[in-house]
């Protein structure tokens, strides 16, 4: 079994996506001490803007005839095509980023969207398959919050997952996780912790129930 793992903080110590994804990873490795996590971090090593370009017209030209450049993209989107696709289930990590995805992770799906196995018309690369999305978010942007309505990013990604990809997507959310740096948001800082600690269990608890339906029954007549 493989769990395929996508980091897109740009951050590394202190990041809060990170931190609950790894508890979503050691939770699905306590059920499949085997399984093999094929991980790529877009966040400290993103992905060329312009491979998507060439990716894109590399696709509407036969092969023969694409630049090196294109060979190269078209090359690149295959290979992050195999590693979603040799997951048995995903992990993706989403911080919200000036009220939407982070850059690395909107070129990482533009580019795997070139692949025909994920191009738009195609059945759903991964119908069925379980997703946990993992995301934080600085501030607060719940109903009645001044901020309302201005996460741009998770829907946008629960919607490539599920609705294009056809993933079975489970979401674990942090808010607040600026207020313990943030002066002005001082007064939030035990809500939150409290978003926090929740997000760990949802974390936890999504990883358990996901990792143990996956897990592959006996074989007929088995003791």
């Amino acid at each position: 079994m493989t769990l395929f793992r996508l980091d897109s903080s740009i951050r590394t110590d202190g990041s809060v996506t990170r931190e609950l994804a790894d508890t979503v990873e050691s939770t699905w490795l306590a059920e499949h001490p085997d399984v093999r996590v094929v991980r790529r971090d877009i966040g400290t090593d993103p992905l060329p803007v312009k491979t998507w370009l060439d990716a894109v017209a590399g696709s509407h030209t036969p092969a023969g005839q694409r630049t090196p450049e294109q060979q190269e993209a078209v090359a690149l989107a295959a290979t992050l095509a195999d590693e979603v696709l040799a997951g048995d289930a995903l992990l993706v990590t989403a911080p919200l980023y000036n009220f939407g995805v982070p850059a690395p992770l909107k070129t990482w799906v533009d580019l795997l969207i070139t692949d025909p196995r994920f191009a738009p018309g195609a059945e759903p690369a991964l119908a069925g398959r379980p997703a946990i999305l993992v995301v934080a978010r600085g501030g607060g942007y719940g109903p009645g919050t001044p901020r309302e309505g201005w996460d741009h990013g998770v829907g946008w990604v629960r919607r490539i997952l599920a609705d294009v990809f056809g993933a079975d997507v489970h979401v674990v959310e942090a808010e607040l996780t600026l207020a313990g740096v943030n002066p002005a948001m001082a007064a939030l800082r035990d809500l939150a912790r409290d978003s926090r600690q929740n997000a760990h269990t949802a974390a936890a608890g999504h990883a358990r129930t996901l990792a143990r339906a996956r897990k592959r029954p006996a074989a007929a007549g088995a003791a």
